[in-house]
């Protein structure tokens, strides 16, 4: 199975089809069907046992699947089995946001560092971690054995910053500043525009009333 030629949309289907899952697991439900899993999500069941042929058959015909092994075998295949370290570079608002974010760990993301360049900034403490000057970044990235970056400086900047963090030998990075970003093929890139959310949902709003 080669990761690239899984449709980024099936991935995302199946993070929510974990969080599906989980709810069941947490009010005692032992199988589901591909039917209950697709009404619970909003997709068809046939779309639920695409997904799932991905990776391999899951379930049994005319019972469903045990609600604990299909939860279990996505966590493992979104690679939620492990671990993961990760890096704020800007500590702002939503940099701050991010790294008070308890759902983050609960999902097996650790904020390892948060660095800005603002002196007014550096020093003060996020969940009791110490806001530090962008400077220690490559030191963190190797001492924290920091896997992600997440990005939430202003645009102007946001490019340097990838560099920074590429150059530190980070190989995937979350992107929340407005500024499309040049990074190197193998590195995984995720741009996060709020913006242009709320620009889907004006579209949405404008044309179903026009």
């Amino acid at each position: 199975m080669k990761a690239y030629k899984i449709p980024e949309a099936t991935v995302q289907r199946l993070s929510i089809y974990s969080r599906f899952l989980h709810q069941l697991m947490q009010e005692g439900s032992e199988t589901v069907s591909s039917g209950e899993i697709a009404e619970g999500v909003g997709v068809s069941s046939a779309q639920v046992r695409k997904d799932l042929a991905y990776f391999g058959e899951f379930g049994t015909r005319g019972v469903g699947y045990k609600v604990d092994e299909l939860y279990g075998h996505i966590m493992k295949i979104l690679g939620l089995d492990r671990q993961w370290n990760a890096i704020i570079i800007g500590a702002g608002k939503l940099g701050s946001a991010l790294a008070l974010y308890q759902g983050f760990a609960d999902r097996g993301f650790n904020v390892k560092a948060v660095l800005d360049i603002d002196p007014g900034i550096i020093g003060t403490k996020l969940d009791g971690i110490q806001v530090e000057a962008l400077g220690k970044l490559a030191q963190r990235v190797k001492e924290q054995n920091i896997n992600i970056g997440v990005i939430t400086v202003p645009a102007s900047v946001a490019q340097d910053v990838t560099d920074e963090l590429i150059e530190a030998g980070v190989k995937a990075i979350l992107n929340f500043s407005p500024r499309i970003l040049r990074v190197p093929p193998d590195v995984v890139l995720r741009n996060v525009d709020l913006s242009v959310n709320l620009e889907v949902l004006s579209f949405n709003l404008a044309f179903n009333h026009r």
